[in-house]
């Protein structure tokens, strides 16, 4: 196939990061293509937990954390989007709950006085109690305390249909993805014999990155991944419950959000410290035993007699670090015509589409015209985790 397109911006990764800079781009004038090899989130953006984070969890050793600082404004630009009043009309994608939670299965850990004293956290925070608590603790033998994040779960496919949505013509299903050089620049991209121009190009394909930097031999800048390995549950004794689960240290113990599954029954999707390190050096085995046992501990009244489990691995893409810490913000890298960048978590794809803006900003790059794009073949949203295992 022999085919010239030009644009604006071309994408290449159609996770919530792509997607909501498409939709950013194109609210703003910009004519734009995004390019993806697989299933619109098919990667890390469906294997997430949904929590669009204000920073709370980091926040868990008493401190005000770069991380908890940057991502503090995060809920207040998800909420307006999805009243349909913010950058984007996000109305009509699911909530899964308007507020997460953290709750101590007992007493308070000592570390916590010096959390609910922090800057991160103050106005944000509120003890809940009674009919107020998660459906899944309104039990009697609950004892522990519980607070009220200003935080939201969304449902991820719900959020990639509407961003999908958003995008128009814009979307493109690919298989090869090569250089186009002119004059020895970057000038776009040759997609399945397509020849793509465009002023800028964008990678935001999240492990996916690594591969498309080595075909366009760039070295920089490289890539780190973090395993998880999560675990899934699924039973008809299954509550609604959105919470981190408080331990001693600066990791929740346990991070529980919990999802609707066809025919009527939740499943709730584990993570936390739970599928950090100690989870990932364990087989699915293992793994399922060691969160039947946490969850038999936190939650002794509910029946797990009857549920069905799996696990799912995960790698976590973004910009090396030293030590293979988290980085506290989106991360854009600029190398003239070509923009590399991860978002780090799926709460901070509007950061990562303001620092695409700055850029375009300050290279006057313009909305400019383009022909129509023809019919394109479009990439299908990808499934979750618990739809193919159960």
């Amino acid at each position: 196939m022999s085919q010239t397109l030009s644009t604006d911006v071309l994408i290449v990764g159609g996770g919530v990061a792509g997607l909501w800079l498409n939709a950013r781009l194109r609210a703003k004038g910009y004519a734009t293509l995004l390019v993806e090899r697989d299933s619109l989130g098919g990667g890390q953006s469906v294997k997430s937990q949904g929590i669009i984070h204000g920073g709370a969890k980091y926040a868990l050793h008493g401190a005000l954390s770069g991380a908890s600082e940057a991502i503090a404004d995060m809920p207040r630009r998800w909420r307006e989007a999805l009243d349909g009043s913010g950058e984007l009309d996000l109305s009509g994608v699911r909530l899964l709950s308007d507020a997460h939670y953290l709750w101590s299965p007992g007493t308070l850990a000592g570390n916590l006085t010096s959390f609910f004293a922090s800057k991160a956290v103050r106005g944000r925070v509120d003890q809940v109690k009674g009919d107020q608590l998660p459906p899944a603790l309104q039990n009697p033998k609950f004892k522990g305390k519980v607070y009220r994040l200003a935080e939201l779960v969304v449902d991820v496919p719900s959020l990639i249909a509407r961003l999908a949505e958003l995008a128009g013509d814009s979307l493109l299903a690919a298989d090869d993805i090569q250089p186009l050089h002119e004059n020895g620049q970057l000038a776009g991209l040759c997609v399945d014999g397509r020849e793509i121009r465009a002023q800028r190009i964008v990678l935001s394909a999240g492990r996916g990155n690594a591969d498309l930097l080595t075909s366009l031999n760039v070295a920089q800048p490289n890539q780190q991944l973090r395993p998880l390995h999560m675990v899934m549950v699924k039973g008809p004794s299954l509550k609604p419950l959105y919470a981190h689960c408080l331990g001693g240290g600066p990791k929740p113990r346990i991070t529980v959000t919990s999802h609707p599954s066809a025919d009527g029954e939740w499943v709730w999707y584990l993570g936390g410290d739970l599928a950090e390190a100690d989870g990932v050096a364990r087989d699915e085995a293992a793994q399922i035993e060691a969160a039947r046992k946490e969850l038999s501990q936190l939650l002794p009244w509910i029946d797990l007699s009857t549920a069905q489990w799996a696990t799912l691995r995960v790698e976590r893409a973004e910009p090396a670090q030293s030590g293979l810490v988290r980085p506290d913000n989106a991360f854009l890298s600029d190398q003239g015509a070509l923009l590399v960048g991860w978002p780090t978590k799926l709460a901070l794809a509007p950061d990562f589409a303001d620092r695409v803006l700055s850029h375009l900003e300050r290279d006057g790059i313009r909305p400019a015209d383009h022909p129509a794009l023809p019919e394109l073949p479009r990439p299908v949203i990808g499934r979750t985790a618990w739809e193919t295992s159960f």
